[in-house]
């Protein structure tokens, strides 16, 4: 009865209280914030001005490859700026580092790998149309035979290198690898030579040597359009014109190869094909769709060695985590037995696999597999040639032998302390009730003990699938199945044969390589889904 009547009697409150209320609040909430003190105004400043720059610095880079992300880029600098100079806001001040890391080292990294996945971006393919015009007429440029010489001093910038050349009619032009020829006036001579120019240094004998692979690599273009060629130089001292064997032509966007009168047009796969199918090396970017996901399905040269790969993947995976998890739980039940005396040294013992560095591991036993020096050949196996690590079927014992050497002290150690936290007095009941050793340890400590390490086989699965040091260090992959048109081999995993396409050999395919990222990704995230649905049920029938 209360609490209506003094509802109908509080008085209506009016716009202009409201807004005083708000500037109330507003003046409290800069009060408390200046109430920090001016230290803390300072640190906030200048991180947030460091921030600011390196914001400002990304969209300056950026700002050539379109409006998008420098747009966003900036929105993200400004909501930064408003959460950490506007009192309140608390969470959001705790919450930004985290998304903002989260964003830049996941997020944005998984949306670029998606992204490359639908592009044909690998070797010949990195950059852009223009980028490949000028690379394909600079790498196939020839001295042209009645060149003058242009006599040149070497002259530096900003860490960059710049012919300072005396044209045939004595005037002097500077010039750059990004900077096509242009007059210098101020140039000093030296006799019929330009030596110097304000803003530059000029190199001396010594400083030529020293840098000269870089020098004799400089081409500097004469003019904006590629096809007058350039400037280059073998001694540092004299230049001499370099035109290309092929000709550019922009109006109808194809190549002609001036030698063989072949011309080359644009494929529309990111390439200058010709009408006989030949294509120029270097090509450019472009979206491709889904042709990377279709070759990897339906090219064979791609497909069997991908199917290949795939299901030794799964078997190491599954194996590994068997093994592993079969003689940690075997040890574990043997030294936690009461009767067993100095556990805890064995204990020791057990676990020295786990702290060496697993790379390092890999490394030893590569060398104990030796065919001709190892110890296993030699001492244990009396001087044997066993091919360890070149044939296709021991090469993939080999990996679990020591994947189960560096795995099983994890699970001795997980299975430990699973089997210590089953209770007393459920073991006793199952005695009471007459059940035997292997009876209890089935039907009582076993499946107790699943429901407590089924979500950490799950995880050792993920990880062995995923296990690239040691297929790397151990074996590279190898051998080679020969047949196969990608950097591959019979040891491979799914992961280890991702990175050899993308980084390994002449031609690397980003693009394809992003593409089985993806198809891992989804095989792991399926199977990691049923697994824990699995683990969910063990728990509701425990």
């Amino acid at each position: 009865m209360t609490g209506p009547t003094l509802d109908i009697e509080r008085p209506h409150i009016t716009a202009e209280e409201r807004a005083a209320r708000r500037k109330r609040k507003r003046a409290e909430a800069w009060a408390e914030a200046a109430g920090a003190g001016w230290k803390v105004w300072l640190v906030k400043i200048v991180c947030l001005g460091i921030i600011d720059a390196m914001g400002i610095y990304a969209i300056l880079v950026l700002i050539g490859s379109g409006f998008l992300v420098p747009l966003l880029i900036a929105a993200a600098i400004l909501l930064i700026n408003v959460i950490y100079l506007k009192p309140g806001l608390l969470p959001a001040k705790y919450l930004t580092p985290g998304l903002v890391f989260l964003f830049v080292f996941q997020i944005f990294v998984v949306l670029f790998c998606i992204y490359i996945a639908f592009t044909n971006y690998g070797s010949g393919h990195v950059s852009t149309k223009d980028d490949a015009v000028n690379a394909l007429l600079i790498q196939n440029q020839q001295r042209v035979d009645d060149s003058p010489p242009y006599p040149l001093s070497i002259v530096e910038q900003n860490g960059s290198y710049f012919l300072l050349v005396t044209d045939p009619d004595g005037d002097a032009l500077v010039g750059g690898a990004d900077r096509p020829l242009e007059p210098a006036d101020d140039a000093q001579f030296s006799g019929d030579r330009a030596i110097s120019l304000p803003g530059y240094t000029t190199l001396n004998f010594a400083q030529i040597v020293a840098n000269q692979s870089a020098i004799t690599a400089l081409a500097v273009p004469f003019s904006d359009d590629p096809n007058d060629g350039t400037l280059q130089t073998r001694d540092g001292s004299v230049a001499y014109q370099y035109t290309s064997t092929l000709t550019w032509d922009a109006t109808a966007d194809t190549m002609t190869n001036t030698e063989t009168g072949v011309v080359y047009k644009d494929n529309g796969n990111g390439s200058f094909e010709s009408d006989d199918g030949q294509t120029l090396a270097t090509g450019w970017q472009v979206w491709v769709g889904l042709d990377n996901f279709v070759r990897a399905f339906t090219t064979e040269s791609i497909r069997g060695p991908f199917i290949a790969v795939t299901i030794w993947t799964f078997a190491f995976a599954i194996l590994s985590v068997a093994t592993t998890f079969a003689l940690g739980l075997f040890l574990a039940i043997v030294f936690n037995d009461p009767r067993m005396k100095s556990k805890k040294y064995y204990r020791v013992v057990m676990i020295l696999p786990y702290a060496f560095p697993a790379f390092l591991s890999a490394l030893v036993w590569a060398g104990m597999f030796n065919q001709d020096f190892g110890f296993i050949n030699q001492t244990l196996l009396g001087g044997a040639s066993i091919p360890w690590l070149q044939d296709p079927f021991l090469a993939k014992v080999s990996i679990l032998i020591v994947n189960l050497w560096l795995g099983y002290p994890y699970m001795f150690l997980v299975t430990t302390g699973a089997i210590q936290s089953i209770p007393e007095d459920i073991q006793e009941a199952g005695k009471v009730d007459g059940a035997g050793v292997w009876q209890i340890f089935r039907y009582i400590k076993f499946p107790l003990l699943l429901v407590a390490v089924a979500p950490l086989l799950i995880s050792s699965f993920a990880f062995n699938f995923n296990n690239f040091n040691l297929i790397y260090m151990l074996t590279g992959g190898g051998p080679r199945i020969p047949d196969a048109s990608i950097n591959v081999g019979h040891s491979d995993i799914l992961i280890s044969m991702v990175y050899k396409v993308a980084f390994v050999g002449a031609e690397r395919d980003y693009g394809l390589a992003s593409a089985f990222s993806i198809i891992i990704f989804v095989l792991v995230a399926v199977i990691s889904y049923l697994s824990f649905r699995q683990t969910k049920v063990l728990e509701e029938l425990n």
